[in-house]
């Protein structure tokens, strides 16, 4: 089934807006929750004790979700490549969406003691495991339906949805911060981005549910049954690919969190700037993501994604040595041109895993595939990253953040080197 027959050009920007709306409510409500951490959760969900420790404590309830992306990834992986995959993206969003709201009305430690930071783990973890399963399904609904060389083009646009969902979660953040006091906005404030989530998960919903299966996914059925097991089949089908692109994908999660979740809470807490100053330094620097996501698919798409992702790769390792340097100077223009930079980078690296990593599986298999090396990758490459880097910052200083962020570009670079194939 062609998209001709589903409508044309209109049915191909459903999908797309399917694929960039999903993407964007679910990294909406991971961002938000990263954005929290760093301001507010210490605080409200743990004992009292040093700034530090509370923010260290907020940090680890983070890495939470990158443990269960790979859980996520491996349940709607399974569905997906044996039901479909409009119904398992639905199921994704649901739960995502459900998590973040829920967060939104949580009771803190004062009110309920060592219950708070449970309930807290446990909803997240819930945004871990629809998180997980949602980026594979996006890509793969994307560059499914994609016409022969625009594979990358089509694919960039569930990272496309990466900065618009920041974009929509730090604007709401500094927007409270501009109408509500520091109290206030302590107090309650903080819960409106969580809640407000349920509208934008609406709209998601209301999106996917107008589309159908993809060719590849019915092309499939027609030559065979679906696999019994689609995780099976893929660790021993395809273990290169699986680990290959594990290490591949490290430094987008690596680049990221660091240029987001820890700048936010070290250039607080540690460089003193004003909370509102630092976000809107860090949106004024999200676009240069953007840029290098369109600029990696275009150039993707002309010679191949592989090498697109190693230019990324290349530019971070180059950025991570201005690191110290700039975030360290003293003012908000030199860290703006850092974490621009720093944004363009992971954007150059981030624009073709759309296309790359689904390629590396036969469409049988793909939404499992794709999945678990994605969200595998994002365990070792972000989860621990702004606890890490924090660490690092305490004990070493800034040069041994850029130092993280270089050896993590590294790694992906050499994974990239090794992978010198795809399977379709």
């Amino acid at each position: 089934m062609n998209n001709s027959s589903k409508g044309g050009r209109a049915y191909t920007r459903r999908v797309l807006l399917a694929s960039l709306v999903g993407t964007a409510v679910e990294f909406y409500d991971f961002y938000i929750y990263a954005t929290a951490a760093s301001l507010v959760f210490g605080p409200l969900f743990f004992p009292s004790g040093s700034a530090t420790a509370q923010l260290l404590s907020s940090y680890a309830t983070f890495a939470l979700a990158f443990v269960a992306r790979p859980v996520g990834g491996w349940i709607f992986g399974h569905f997906g490549d044996r039901i479909g995959r409009k119904s398992t993206l639905v199921a994704s969003l649901l739960l995502m969406g459900g998590s973040t709201i829920a967060i939104g009305f949580l009771p803190t430690y004062a009110t309920i003691g060592w219950i708070a930071p449970l309930l807290l783990c446990i909803l997240r973890f819930g945004q871990g495991l629809g998180l997980g399963g949602e980026w594979g399904g996006a890509a793969i609904l994307a560059v499914e339906n994609a016409p022969p060389g625009w594979r990358a083009r089509y694919g960039m646009f569930p990272q496309l949805g990466a900065p618009l969902g920041f974009l929509v979660a730090n604007g709401l953040f500094l927007g409270l911060g501009l109408l509500l006091g520091p109290q206030q906005f302590h107090d309650w404030g903080w819960r409106l981005p969580f809640i407000a989530s349920a509208g934008l998960v609406a709209v998601g919903l209301w999106v996917r549910l107008t589309l159908v299966e993809t060719p590849a996914f019915a092309k499939a059925l027609a030559e065979a049954p679906p696999a019994d097991i689609p995780l099976f089949e893929v660790l021993t089908g395809y273990p290169r690919q699986v680990v290959g692109g594990i290490f591949a994908v490290i430094a987008v999660f690596a680049i990221y969190y660091v240029m987001t979740a820890f700048a936010l809470g070290y250039g607080v807490s540690t460089l003193h700037y004003a909370r509102n100053d630092f976000l809107e330094v860090q949106l004024g620097a999200i676009g240069f993501m953007a840029v290098g996501i369109v600029a990696s698919a275009y150039l993707a798409d002309a010679s191949g994604s592989r090498r697109a992702m190693m230019l990324g790769c290349v530019v971070a390792i180059i950025a991570s040595f201005l690191l110290a340097p700039m975030m360290g100077a003293g003012a908000l223009l030199p860290v703006w041109g850092f974490l621009s930079l720093g944004l363009l980078s992971m954007g150059l690296v981030y624009g073709p895993i759309g296309a790359f990593l689904p390629g590396l599986f036969p469409a049988r298999v793909r939404y499992t595939g794709a999945s678990m090396a994605f969200n595998l990758g994002g365990v070792l490459g972000g989860g621990l990253t702004p606890f890490i880097a924090l660490s690092l910052a305490q004990h070493g200083g800034l040069a041994y953040v850029g130092y993280y962020v270089a050896g993590a570009a590294l790694v992906s670079l050499l994974a990239l080197l090794s992978l010198t194939y795809q399977v379709e």
